[in-house]
């Protein structure tokens, strides 16, 4: 044919590597049809043959159907174009089997039972619209009708998980204690206390309110006290008690004299409900899963301020 040197089916099994059998599969399903055929019916194959075979073998073990390998030869799909949309599925793929990967070594850490690797399981395999929803109607929970307060926004993002799309074992342990405390309604009802004495014990031109003295001053002058070893019920823990008494008092518009029962008891009681250990629990997994620093607990400094304060009101 036109002096074109044609090969057979031996020939293309040495230069392809292909087994006889396979090249003849190609052939009798129409991918890479025969060129010619001698008087006896042996096939023959054109130059051609050969790179199209390259090109199906390096298809099927990239994991190419033979249905679209077979578009491909006839052209009426674009490499490149199946190219793109096997590499998207592979993405999937890939990212399904690193959750996979991440929930077994997250098991073998933990020695969990089989309910709860089923429960990491399914927890893994949720779509990002799925964890959206449990997010979202614990937040809308937790800050049910306070959602527009100035000194809750902040407040709110701090709240917020988001697991990657490819979570470390690590990762995944902690989207699993916080889903289980997400669902807590008991837990939900807490932190909404927590949210509504925030909006509640501030000055009217102060955004902080609250959240300013547990962080600058609860925090400072408190974690000085705990670490020298200074007992809350102590002579030189007074001076202390003092000054967060009066910054309290500012912060409601006060003026009552310290040292005041009603309000050493307000405010023990705020930090009594915050230090709760579910919250801790919360931050420390939260931080895990947003892949943020790991939080200081504030647990010892609250335990004492409200000690301190607790010891300070008169008996009736």
């Amino acid at each position: 044919m036109n002096g074109e040197t044609l090969h057979s089916i031996g020939d293309l099994a040495r230069r392809t590597g292909l087994t006889v059998k396979a090249i003849r599969f190609y052939a009798d399903t129409g991918i890479v049809p025969p060129t010619d055929r001698t008087p006896s019916g042996y096939r023959r194959y054109g130059a051609d043959a050969v790179a199209r075979l390259e090109l199906v073998r390096t298809l099927r073990e990239l994991g190419v159907d033979l249905a679209t390998i077979r578009r491909v030869m006839d052209r009426e799909v674009s490499l490149t174009d199946v190219a793109a949309t096997h590499a998207e599925a592979l993405d999937v793929q890939i990212r399904v089997l690193r959750q996979r990967r991440a929930v077994l070594t997250a098991v073998a850490r933990r020695g969990s039972t089989p309910k709860e690797m089923e429960l990491m399981h399914q927890l893994a395999r949720q779509s990002t619209a799925e964890r959206q929803c449990l997010v979202d109607d614990f937040l809308d929970a937790v800050f049910d009708g306070l959602r527009d307060h100035p000194v809750l926004a902040a407040v709110t993002r701090s709240l917020t998980p988001e697991l990657p799309d490819d979570p470390e074992p690590e990762q995944i342990e902690a989207w699993t204690e916080l889903a289980e405390l997400l669902q807590d309604e008991d837990f939900r009802s807490a932190l909404h206390g927590m949210a509504r004495d925030l909006t509640t014990d501030r000055a009217p031109d102060d955004t902080a309110g609250l959240a300013r003295i547990l962080a600058d001053d609860v925090r400072v002058q408190v974690t000085r006290a705990v670490e020298a070893g200074v007992r809350p019920e102590s002579a030189e823990a007074e001076p202390i008690v003092t000054a967060l008494a009066r910054q309290y008092a500012d912060l409601l518009g006060q003026r009552a004299a310290p040292p005041d029962p009603d309000l050493h008891r307000r405010l023990a009681a705020r930090l009594e409900r915050m230090n709760d250990p579910r919250r801790d629990r919360y931050l420390s997994s939260l931080a895990v899963v947003n892949g943020w620093p790991a939080p200081e607990s504030l647990e010892p400094v609250l335990t004492w301020t409200a000690a301190a304060l607790r010891g300070r009101i008169p008996e009736r």
